[in-house]
């Protein structure tokens, strides 16, 4: 068995189930330091009723339809730029603007533009493009097509997180 985020052979065939980012996978040791291990969850119990059984052919079910997206759907095109609260900040002290004389412009509280420099808050597309107009600078940039098929490393077919993720260390 691998490692699902790089690929390397786990020893003795047990991988360490970790939850990383919501999501639990199975990795090797080194690549356990990366998230939370989890634990084997229990078992559940098994109840045997005893009696008759019940007739369900009368009940109807509902079976509810899933909606099909694609994944190209399903990801923003527009991001927001990684230090966009030291820009607005460093921004509106060059042209010389109080919080709330750039709050005003903006037509949003003076808190709000405190929260967003302090990084306090993540300002959505709309805000941010508020920011931009206001300031004459870039928070958003937009997302290029990825094509994943060109960034694998893996030759044998089977591909891992890592070929794909870029780890910060």
């Amino acid at each position: 068995m691998r490692c699902e985020i790089c690929g390397e052979v786990i020893k003795d065939d047990k991988p360490i189930k970790t939850k990383i980012d919501g999501s639990v996978l199975d990795v090797c040791n080194s690549c356990s330091k990366f998230g939370r291990i989890q634990k084997a969850p229990p078992k559940p119990k098994v109840v045997v009723k005893k009696g008759k059984p019940k007739n369900n052919s009368n009940v109807k079910r509902n079976v509810a339809k899933k909606s099909v997206r694609t994944m190209a759907n399903d990801e923003p095109k527009d991001e927001l730029v990684e230090e966009y609260n030291i820009i607005i900040k460093d921004k509106r002290e060059f042209q010389g603007l109080s919080r709330e004389q750039l709050a005003s412009k903006i037509n949003e509280k003076a808190s709000v533009v405190g929260r967003v420099e302090s990084g306090k808050m993540i300002p959505d597309i709309r805000l941010a493009k508020k920011f931009e107009k206001a300031l004459k600078i870039t928070l958003i940039e937009k997302i290029a097509e990825f094509d994943l098929k060109e960034n694998l490393k893996s030759d044998n077919g089977e591909h891992t997180v890592g070929d794909i993720v870029k780890i910060k260390k």
